[in-house]
């Protein structure tokens, strides 16, 4: 089973019509839609295999709900509630790329994980942001210390330069070195921002995580994988005909590329398969995927 820990709030999509007007009208489309990046693979990877969110939402209506729908596409959901459930307003512009205004309320509340939480899972992937804040940050931290004592795989999403700005580049380093991860998955400005691949070759970071291998989505660009001093692959990404929204095309990409890594333990498998789900979302609003 894959096991995802992390953020489950609103995602607030806004489709701007126009380039932003300020101090005026501007024309849009809103959509309501379930979010946070935790809850996102969790809902992607959860068509592909057995599947578990683990996470804190507010003792509110709007966590009912959310928590309701994540179950009802047969996640197996655990979650604490306290505090008032999160949301993030995303503009997404007319070229498809996204703003982000996120508020994660009770997603920072999250504290003092049981061990069953842990009972039956193969990998526990864990999104960056999900360190970026206490009492989440100590209790995700100490829970893959334990998933880790029990072979349990560790999987990590580096989730945006803007939060890892904030966090500290050296502090997530120092953290990503204590906890050795067996994945790092980001995008190419994550990957660089951090010094682990630039322009698809080790970076000056990557010799401090040895035995990690470190997954960069590039666009359309081919997606390079490195895992080892001199051991490389580089996957195509097939054509999509239609990019409206980028919202969750990397948390789908995570998806994919984990629930087939763990059907096949083959690394060129799991990134068409991360391929495969992220062309899923690209036309859809938010975090959705096209049936």
């Amino acid at each position: 089973m894959l096991g995802i820990i992390g953020d489950l709030v609103e995602d607030v999509i806004v489709w701007l019509a126009e380039p932003m007007r300020h101090g005026t009208d501007t024309d849009v489309e809103i959509f309501h839609t379930r979010g946070g990046s935790a809850a996102n693979v969790a809902s992607f990877a959860g068509r592909l295999g057995p599947t578990r969110f683990m996470g804190c939402v507010g003792e509110d209506s709007l966590g009912d709900t959310l928590v309701r729908n994540l179950e009802a596409e047969g996640i197996d959901v655990v979650v604490q509630r306290r505090g008032t459930t999160g949301s993030i307003v995303i503009l997404i512009d007319q070229d498809g790329e996204r703003t982000m205004l996120p508020c994660r309320g009770a997603a920072k509340l999250f504290q003092d994980v049981p061990d069953e939480w842990l009972d039956g899972l193969e990998l526990l992937h864990v999104p960056g942001y999900t360190f970026d804040g206490d009492p989440v940050g100590d209790a995700v931290t100490d829970l893959i210390r334990r998933a880790r004592r029990r072979g349990i795989l560790v999987s990590i999403d580096a989730s945006s330069t803007g939060m890892l700005a904030h966090y500290g580049v050296e502090k997530f380093l120092d953290l990503m070195t204590e906890l050795r991860p067996d994945f790092i998955i980001g995008n190419k400005s994550e990957s660089e921002f951090l010094g682990l691949a630039i322009d698809g070759e080790p970076g000056p970071n990557f010799a401090r995580l040895p035995g990690t291998i470190i997954v960069t989505k590039a666009g359309a660009d081919p997606t390079v994988v490195l895992y080892g001093a001199e051991a490389k692959l580089s996957v195509p990404v097939p054509p999509v005909s239609e990019v409206r929204d980028l919202t969750g095309a990397g948390d789908a990409f995570a998806a994919g590329f984990l629930s087939t890594y763990l059907a096949t333990r083959d690394l060129t498998d799991a990134c068409v398969g991360g391929h495969s789900s992220a062309a899923r979302v690209l036309g859809s609003p938010g975090a959705s995927m096209a049936d």
